[in-house]
């Protein structure tokens, strides 16, 4: 989105569906936004990181899509060696996406346009495991389709969300940080 900013943001929470926090699990890459989409009747797919795992705390497991790996389990893959290629040889969708994408399927006047992206995946090292989270990510998608696809069923999940999503709120955050951490509780109490 072009010059997003709080204005943008207050146009496009609102009217989002769904919220994608796929940041790879243990990186801290999501925060704050995504619990705005969440406080806007938005669901959530994301991965165990961050804000998502404040969010399923919040609103309970079944109101949220998490896929991927988890934190330890990044670990133990990149601990192990981990191997894109070996990902992408394997699964014969993710091969033909990748494949599409370097072959200049997607920027037919610029073939090579991905050509680095495509490297970075698969010959390079994928650092943030992308390969590894996507069969379950594709699942996942399957499962927020189907979802989609039952408006009520649907509809109730966001506005459990919403009502979840409280002790995010602003108020409660300012409160909290007066009481604990600027110890001013006796003062709260005279207001």
């Amino acid at each position: 989105v072009p010059n997003y900013g709080v204005s943008v943001a207050e146009l496009i929470m609102p009217a989002a569906d769904l919220s994608e926090q796929i940041s790879t699990a243990g990186t801290e890459a999501s925060g704050t936004g995504n619990m705005k989409f969440s406080l806007n009747g938005a669901l959530t797919i994301g991965t165990e990181d961050g804000a998502n795992i404040e969010i399923r705390d919040n609103v309970g497991a079944e109101n949220i899509f998490i896929f991927g790996n988890t934190t330890p389990q990044v670990e133990a893959i990149r601990k192990a060696g981990y191997d894109p290629k070996a990902i992408y040889q394997k699964n014969p969708m993710l091969n033909e996406t990748l494949n599409k994408l370097d072959g200049g399927f997607f920027s037919p006047t610029d073939k090579r346009r991905y050509h680095d992206i495509f490297n970075c995946l698969v010959n390079y090292g994928d650092h943030y495991l992308l390969l590894a989270d996507y069969a379950d990510y594709i699942a996942t998608q399957a499962k927020v389709d189907t979802l989609y696809k039952t408006p009520d069923e649907w509809h109730r999940k966001a506005i459990l969300n919403v009502a979840g999503m409280g002790s995010f709120s602003s108020d409660r955050t300012i409160r909290d940080y007066a009481i604990n951490t600027w110890d001013m509780g006796a003062f709260l109490k005279k207001v």
